[in-house]
């Protein structure tokens, strides 16, 4: 825990020579490089602390052998797509936010990246020969975030740019100006940003960069061209979540031309029923994971009544700026 970030990185031996390895690793010329057989006999190990683990993670570079895309969960939000998909190129996340399901879903906070894209460009591609692809990247870490260390953002732009049937999602919490102006703004690549009222990034969102950060990098984003989807998800419930979450819409919108936002999704804390109990075990001191919502359906949430009272007031909020068909929710919310 008294090491910096990334001091160590783990290096399976079947990829330590591949293109993105090398990459990778000159990005972190001072760090101890180990070399390993499979990234589990590292990421999976017995008697980890997550927590812990967060303060000073590992880097893992591996490879994957199969499962490249994934069918979108029913918990995640299709914005009307019917194929929709997800991929993990990389597992866990820099930043350290005290809702997070990935706390619940791993039993470590090291990073791992998947060098060998190779195998997901494949893999997509024989999807398209079947029906189009919405494919998001983004949402078992932050590429945005990592994108200085990685370049992966670059990488599926590039390659989504040769398959009009393609339209990728990049989620982020990030403010990196810089790794938005290095990419070209394409009709089938849509950034997303996350947002979240001050006083939840803050006490919740470690690490993250302030809210108008966030801005700042939107409208960047915007005035280069690209399709900006933003995403006001999860609502977190305090006694003045409301009048924080107003505030935090009229702010965003004060100086991003709403006109030019695509979309917007919106829904309430939600997560699964074993990711719950392990993130109550991991940060025991949380006001987030100590919460007593109700359960229905596999998911904790706040109860069909606060959720959807939750959802109706956030949404004619927004709504105030982006037409009330283009603002996506969580179904559970509504209940349906």
């Amino acid at each position: 825990m008294y090491n910096p970030a990334f001091s160590h990185i783990y290096i399976e031996k079947e990829i330590i020579t591949h293109p993105n390895t090398t990459r990778i690793l000159s990005g972190f010329p001072g760090s101890r490089k180990i070399e390993i057989a499979r990234y589990m006999d590292v990421f999976s190990r017995s008697g980890q602390d997550f927590v812990m683990q967060k303060r000073s993670p590992s880097l893992i570079l591996a490879k994957k052998y199969d499962n490249f895309i994934y069918k979108g969960a029913p918990v995640c939000q299709d914005f009307g797509n019917h194929h929709f998909y997800y991929a993990t190129l990389v597992m866990n996340c820099i930043y350290d936010c005290e809702y997070c399901f990935l706390q619940g879903m791993y039993p470590s906070a090291n990073i791992v990246i998947f060098v060998n894209l190779e195998d997901y460009f494949s893999s997509v591609e024989k999807m398209l020969e079947k029906h189009p692809v919405y494919l998001c990247l983004s949402y078992d870490t932050d590429l945005m975030a990592l994108e200085h260390k990685t370049g992966y953002v670059r990488e599926w732009v590039s390659f989504a740019g040769q398959h009009q049937d393609l339209v990728i999602e990049v989620r982020t919490k990030s403010a990196s100006i810089k790794a938005v102006k290095s990419l070209p703004p394409l009709e089938n690549v849509i950034l997303a940003w996350t947002l979240t009222p001050d006083t939840v990034q803050k006490n919740h969102e470690h690490n993250t960069p302030p809210l108008q950060q966030r801005i700042s990098c939107i409208k960047e984003a915007v005035n280069r061209g690209f399709r900006v989807r933003i995403c006001f998800d999860p609502l977190i419930y305090s006694k003045d979540w409301l009048s924080s979450f107003s505030e935090m819409v009229d702010t965003v919108f004060a100086e991003v031309p709403a006109d030019r936002i695509i979309d917007a999704g919106l829904g309430v804390f939600r997560i699964s029923r074993d990711y719950l109990k392990r993130m109550r075990k991991n940060r025991p001191g949380s006001a987030i994971t100590q919460y007593p919502y109700e359960y229905d359906n596999g998911v904790y949430h706040y109860g069909r009544k606060l959720s959807g009272s939750m959802t109706e007031s956030a949404r004619d909020i927004i709504s105030k700026y982006i037409p009330y068909e283009k603002i996506y929710i969580w179904k559970e919310a509504e209940g349906r």
